[in-house]
């Protein structure tokens, strides 16, 4: 029988997963710091609780789903103070390994054990259970999350030992956020060359460069759907994780620098709440304003 899970933090991601193992047969309850609308939650089949000590007494597995750093850091504070009694935190946001690695020792003498698990995929692949996840910790620890992890995708990997979770989704997130970037400079590229923005979608779409995140966000890219996968703001702050974590250990990345310098562009013009896909349209569009701008001077 899978245990008891928490999830702290409701926001897209915490509440996709707090609906998708309700509706796996699992007792699920959450808690964020912000409140939540109870009856909300009730319909998608998991209760909330009023406090962080409520949960941990309701729970067996706690799994975190924050924004940053610091919201983890706190997070995890927080329980340290309190008495896990051999509880299993789980750590599935995206930030950087040193956080779990000075945090362990801390949970670990609140009596509670620690992975980092952190999950590749939006909310919609939560509910469809075709997210990936990249888990560091001991080998124990993992076995214990087994049965949760199964719930969730059949794609769950060991990587290492604690921390190497986050390492390996900062790896993971390179590659994505460089190939938006290459697509980017292509389309960029291509408008300089006088190339139509659906005929490079079109032969694009079919060609081996047709990565399976670009071909599934065709629909946003060429403003069909309005949904958002990831935001242009999520993807800011993951591109800031790596650049941390890459400074950290003397790697140079430029495709990295470049894509966050695109993104900034595009927060600055008000678009953060956008997919993180606009940025083709807006690559696009930026050839023939910067042509525009030069002209003028």
């Amino acid at each position: 029988m899978v245990e008891r899970i928490g999830i702290i933090g409701l926001g897209r991601m915490g509440w996709a997963l707090a609906a998708r193992l309700a509706t796996q047969g699992v007792e699920v309850r959450g808690w964020t710091r912000s409140g939540v609308d109870a009856a909300r939650a009730k319909a998608d089949g998991f209760q909330v609780t009023g406090s962080l000590e409520d949960l941990v007494a309701t729970s067996d597995v706690l799994i975190l789903s924050l924004f940053d750093d610091a919201a983890v850091r706190e997070v995890l504070a927080s329980l340290a103070a309190l008495d896990l009694g051999s509880r299993l935190v789980v750590e599935t946001s995206t930030v950087s390994p040193d956080i779990v690695r000075q945090m362990v020792g801390a949970i670990e003498t609140a009596q509670g054990r620690l992975l980092d698990a952190p999950i590749s995929g939006g909310p919609n692949m939560v509910v469809a259970g075709t997210i990936g996840i990249f888990i560091g910790g001991h080998d124990a620890d993992v076995e214990r999350f087994a049965p949760v992890g199964a719930l969730l995708s059949a794609k769950c990997v060991h990587v290492g030992p604690l921390g190497a979770g986050a390492s390996a989704k900062i790896v993971n997130n390179m590659a994505l956020g460089g190939m938006w970037e290459v697509l980017s400079e292509a389309m960029e590229t291509g408008a300089r060359l006088g190339l139509p923005f659906e005929t490079m979608l079109g032969f694009l779409e079919t060609s081996p460069a047709a990565a399976p995140a670009f071909v599934t966000r065709l629909p946003m890219i060429r403003g069909d759907m309005e949904a958002v996968g990831f935001s242009v703001a999520g993807i800011l702050k993951d591109l800031a994780v790596i650049r941390r974590a890459a400074s950290c250990v003397g790697a140079n990345v430029p495709a990295i620098d470049a894509a966050a310098d695109r993104y900034a562009q595009m927060m600055d013009a008000g678009r953060g709440a956008e997919d993180l896909s606009k940025v083709i349209p807006h690559s696009y569009a930026k050839a023939f304003a910067d042509d525009e701008s030069g002209q003028e001077g």
